[in-house]
């Protein structure tokens, strides 16, 4: 974990304004049955601009609902309408000020128990880990995806994704030539390597387990490299 700096303390700011728009979007019962994947991604865009000075999202939107909360960031699906007792993720990249905040966070309409259990696993599954990152000094992006893969298969899920993460930093962030800097298996990156100029590297850590039958999946996603007051 890194000393904290006028970087962290940025960071961490624009992701606690992230943390208040999808607040502010359940608050607002956006996430309702009936309401398409679309016209939920509009409503946010429009909430994001309106209410919380969003001009600029550093990656595209992502809203997905039932069988669609198995598809990956770079898949495409049709345009489903929320379901009773349905999944939804919301995968955001706002910027704010400058700094980019990139935050999923999932949500169960209805009470199905078992879709209930999965959201929470994914929580839990941050957690840890986080909490790696944090004992284990030169942990390489490859161990930490090893490591939350492993925790969705030892809750009874599989991990959906082929990756678990990336950096995240002023807008827009390095994106060095030839560098691989992803969180995914086999990666021997250290996630505390510094940049080119000897400031830290922050990164995203993303979780999705999906559901051994591929009916849903749940995501999360926020820093892992910086923490702050809450």
């Amino acid at each position: 974990m890194s000393a904290p700096g006028p970087r962290e303390a940025a960071l961490w700011q624009a992701q606690r304004r992230a943390e208040a728009l999808f607040e502010d979007v359940v608050a607002r019962g956006l996430i309702r049955p009936g309401l398409r994947e679309s016209e939920l991604s509009a409503a946010i865009f429009a909430l994001a601009r309106e209410r919380h000075g969003v001009s600029r999202h550093w990656h595209r939107r992502i809203v997905r609902c039932g069988a669609n909360t198995v598809l990956t960031y770079h898949d495409d699906g049709p345009d489903r309408a929320i379901a009773e007792d349905d999944l939804v993720f919301v995968d955001l990249g706002p910027v704010f000020a400058g700094w980019e905040a990139d935050l999923g966070r999932s949500y169960v309409v209805g009470g199905d128990a078992a879709k209930q259990r999965l959201v929470a696993d994914i929580g839990r599954a941050f957690s840890a880990g986080q909490a790696l990152y944090e004992a284990r000094p030169g942990l390489t992006a490859g161990e930490l995806y090893d490591y939350v893969a492993g925790l969705a298969a030892g809750a009874g899920w599989r991990f959906g994704a082929a990756s678990a993460g990336h950096p995240v930093d002023q807008f827009p962030h390095e994106r060095p030539v030839g560098a691989r800097l992803v969180i995914e298996h086999g990666n021997p990156v250290a996630l505390d390597a510094p940049l080119a100029d000897g400031r830290p590297r922050h990164w995203i850590l993303e979780i999705h387990f999906v559901d051994p039958a591929g009916r849903y999946g749940a995501f999360c996603e926020e820093l892992l490299t910086v923490r702050g007051p809450r």
